[in-house]
């Protein structure tokens, strides 16, 4: 994807996931309709966009070659979805996590379309094949899975419908990378798709580590900010094993190879996340943190804050 002069991307949903959404896709040039089925409500979520984005620019942190007012004036709002999709090449849903909502979303916005346009999910979880079942055209879907908050963390899962045509795929990885993203492309769906497999691995052994008493909320926190994390913020697992040893991965399999089974084995069952666990570990959690909307939301901002600049140092 070359240029974004006069293309036009439809996000449906004005949450935070499509206001993010919205601010991506914007900072790449692109006009962006936002479309909410709320009267007034995507009208309002402009005004909040143009206060994320007047904040960034005062603190430097905006995206783009674009000023805030620049880019501010490639978004409109729209109550209206066949006027929100009129003229666009790529369609971004993003209304809240649910099959019947998602699939009937869908089922509207194609019989608006025509037959090139890319339709895009933004799930997290659900599998195309059945987000997208009650189509008649699968070959231009495709779930562009971002990473929460989308504007500071670039990484997007791109996972094909098993009709999604290698094009759209090509397409949809040209303009995320256009904008700024990161796509990693899978080749075909699984449940959690990459990210979140990973990531429920991790959660689920140091729950398991913090039930057990093995180690506190607070320290196993730590093995990931201070330990893993600051290695995995850079490269990945395949290059840790590579460059862990003198002649790389198959000289770390062989080092390390038993041993790592062995650990694996002693791994308990998925954990319930329920019951008297999940209470003690969630009292722990927080004194550390206390779960009130004040101290979470300022948490929030400072993780955004490190987020973008650990972006930028990467770049």
């Amino acid at each position: 994807m070359s240029s974004s002069d006069g293309m036009t991307i439809t996000v449906i949903g004005s949450g935070l996931i499509g206001r993010s959404w919205a601010m991506v896709f914007m900072s790449g040039g692109y006009r962006v309709k936002i479309y909410d089925n709320q009267p007034g409500h995507a009208a309002r979520a402009i005004q909040e966009v143009r206060k994320q984005l007047e904040e960034l620019q005062e603190a430097h942190m905006l995206r783009g070659q674009l000023s805030a007012s620049e880019q501010l004036a490639l978004l409109s709002s729209h109550d209206d979805l066949p006027q929100a999709l009129e003229g666009a090449f790529f369609i971004q849903e993003s209304v809240f996590e649910e099959i019947e909502a998602k699939q009937s979303v869908f089922q509207v916005v194609e019989s608006h379309v025509g037959e090139g346009v890319i339709l895009s999910s933004s799930t997290s979880c659900l599998l195309p094949s059945n987000v997208f079942s009650r189509l008649q055209n699968r070959k231009r879907c495709i779930i562009s899975h971002p990473v929460n908050p989308p504007y500071y963390v670039r990484l997007v899962e791109l996972v094909p419908h098993p009709e999604t045509l290698p094009g759209v795929m090509d397409t949809t990885y040209a303009l995320m990378t256009a904008v700024g993203q990161a796509p990693v492309r899978l080749k075909k769906e699984i449940d959690g798709f990459a990210l979140n497999r990973v990531q429920y691995a991790i959660i689920a052994e140091s729950w398991r580590l913090v039930k057990d008493g093995v180690i506190s909320v607070k320290d196993i926190d730590l093995v990931m900010s201070e330990g893993l994390g600051m290695r995995y913020a850079f490269i990945g697992p395949m290059e840790t094993m590579h460059l862990n040893a003198p002649e790389g991965l198959e000289d770390y399999l062989q080092r390390y190879r038993e041993g790592m089974r062995s650990v694996l084995t002693a791994f308990g069952p998925v954990p319930e996340f329920s019951g008297e666990a999940a209470e003690r570990i969630n009292k722990e959690m927080c004194e550390l943190i206390p779960a009130d909307p004040q101290h979470l939301s300022a948490r929030r901002e400072m993780r955004n804050q490190l987020l973008m600049g650990l972006a930028k140092l990467k770049k």
